[in-house]
This record gives structure tokens, C-alpha cells and sequence, in this order.
């Protein structure tokens, strides 16, 4: 009995310091713009991104000392998961004329910066 409640206090200690964090989105892109993930010092992380949109999207990932990875074109509808490495930044890049839409589960650090540039 008491090995059953030392378990689940330790199943209950990780959980509650995230180890098991998820985070999941639907996330809408403008015309033109972009949706960044992990921008600064964070540690690494795992990507499932679905794209919802009519229209092809790019993905760009640049590590906070280095240069910018080539562009990974996602069709509309493709699904493409990604392991990003600390201190790196996931760019969603919407080159259309219309919105855009992904489906994003993120897992590992999910302390991450987020936001959009023109």
C-alpha cells in the first residue's frame, strides 16, 4: 500500500513539473505574414504541424547564433512533424494572398515565445 502512494505522488511530482507538456493550436496566419515559435532561449522541442489551408506554406528554422535552414514547403493538408533544437525558432511563413491555418501540438519545452512578423 504504501509503495502504491509513494508511486502516484511521484507520477503526480513529474507531472506537475512538466514533463509531460503539450501544447496544441489552431493557429491563423495574415496574408503575407508569418506565426514564429521559440524565438530567444528555451529547450528543445517537438513539432506536429498540419496544414489546414488551401495553400502551400514554408517552414523556416533559424538557431539563435546561425544562419537561417533552407525553406520545407507543407501542401495544403500535409502533415510534417519536426525536432527543433534548443535556442532555435520555428517559422511559419504564409507567402499567399489569403489566410492561413495550421494544426500545431507541440511537445518537450513548451515555455516558448510566440508571435507574428509582417
Amino acid at each position: 500500500m504504501m509503495k502504491s502512494i509513494i508511486f502516484c505522488c511521484c507520477v503526480f511530482l513529474i507531472a506537475a513539473c512538466g514533463v509531460f507538456s503539450t501544447l496544441t493550436s489552431t493557429t491563423e496566419i495574415g496574408p503575407k505574414n508569418s506565426f514564429i515559435l521559440g524565438e530567444g532561449q528555451h529547450g528543445n522541442y517537438n513539432v506536429d504541424l498540419r496544414n489546414i489551408s488551401q495553400h502551400a506554406l514554408q517552414l523556416r528554422l533559424t538557431p539563435l547564433e546561425g544562419n537561417p535552414q533552407p525553406l520545407i514547403a507543407v501542401k495544403p493538408k500535409e502533415k510534417v512533424s519536426l525536432k527543433v533544437e534548443k535556442n532555435t525558432k520555428l517559422e511559419v511563413v504564409n507567402p499567399a494572398d489569403a489566410q492561413a491555418r495550421v494544426e500545431l501540438l507541440v511537445t518537450g519545452d513548451t515555455n516558448l515565445s510566440m508571435g507574428y512578423k509582417n
